[in-house]
């Protein structure tokens, strides 16, 4: 693209999960479009599955989403790492309390990510609620980041956040974290392109 002699355009659609947070990739989408103010740009959100589907049918330019495992029609590598903790909204009885230890959280009622189930790419995390013991049915169910913090706040159950987009809350004060507060399991986003997919100039 430096090397062009025309001015760039295009479209990059990309297809990503819901509420990555990533402070590198923004840089790098600013930095893009004051190089190319030409080109255009769509961002739809949906769950990980789906974002790899739109991927191997040629329907997004790129694609940020979890990965169970590599796919060897598509290119990814990692973008980021995010390390998931247990929270609990106002209403719940742990809320505030800094004298919490696992047998406190076992048998509560939980909410939590569909993608949980054993081979979805949040199986880490469907891991993390069974070593305290949560209670095993969830008691609410999204594929939404923001509704499962809805559910959470709103008192419906422990759930699980990445930390470091629930620090704000926790700072708020309508999240706190209950154990365990270290070990906590590791979930990589990818960045995901299709290499058999025709580029425009963006």
């Amino acid at each position: 693209m430096a090397a062009a002699e025309t001015v760039v355009t295009g479209h990059v659609a990309i297809a990503m999960t819901s509420h990555v947070v990533c402070p590198h990739f923004d840089e790098a989408m600013a930095r893009f479009n004051t190089a190319y103010p030409e080109v255009t740009y769509s961002i739809s959100i949906t769950d990980s599955a789906e974002v790899l589907s739109r991927l191997r049918q040629n329907q997004a330019s790129v694609g940020l989403c979890l990965m169970r495992e590599d796919d060897p029609m598509l290119d990814s590598r990692i973008l980021f790492r995010e390390f998931f903790g247990l929270f609990c909204g106002p209403p719940h009885r742990l809320f505030g309390r800094s004298d919490i230890g696992i047998e406190d959280v076992s048998g509560e009622r939980s909410v939590s990510f569909q993608t949980e189930l054993e081979s979805g790419p949040l199986y880490l995390v469907r891991q993390l609620r069974e070593r305290v013991n949560l209670h095993p049915e969830p008691h609410g169910l999204s594929a939404n980041l923001p509704e499962v913090r809805r559910m959470i706040i709103t008192g419906m159950g422990i759930g699980a956040l990445p930390v470091h987009i629930a620090w704000r809350d926790v700072d708020a004060g309508l999240l706190w974290q209950v154990p365990p507060k270290d070990h906590l399991p590791a979930v990589e986003v990818h960045f995901v392109v299709n290499p058999r997919r025709s580029l425009n100039p963006a």
